[in-house]
């Protein structure tokens, strides 16, 4: 599964990766502080997208690859709900919600679409 090339999944989801940590730093400094689990679990979830994404690229079998890129499409997913509750408990703002949403939610559609193409990859393996 390694190739040596970066993938533009990659170089997105680690971008990502940086503007949660870089986001959740600001919000502990400048923000309520009974909020600081809601930061936590966005740090969690929003890091762990790249992080899986970087476990597939080492997957054991076809299985496991999909597995992590599975791993990381529910982890973009619950990224994208913490963001919300972000927002909607006036942390960040529209325009600073929307930036991330749009990030999280191109990494989301790729991810959906490498799982598709690696199931699909493998129906044809499994077939032959």
């Amino acid at each position: 599964m390694y190739e040596n090339s970066e993938s533009i999944l990659m170089v997105k989801s680690d971008a990502f990766s940086g503007r949660i940590v870089k986001m959740v730093r600001y919000l502990h400094s400048n923000s309520d502080k009974t909020l600081t689990p809601l930061f936590n679990q966005v740090l969690r979830s929003g890091t762990s997208i790249a992080a899986n994404i970087r476990e597939a690229q080492f997957a054991q079998s076809r299985a496991d690859f999909i597995s992590k890129l599975h791993i990381a499409a529910k982890e973009a997913n619950e990224t994208r709900k913490w963001l919300k509750d972000l927002l909607e408990g006036d942390a960040i703002t529209l325009d600073q919600f929307q930036s991330m949403d749009n990030d999280c939610n191109e990494i989301l559609s790729i991810l959906v679409s490498s799982l598709k193409t690696s199931k699909r990859n493998a129906q044809i393996i499994i077939k032959s």
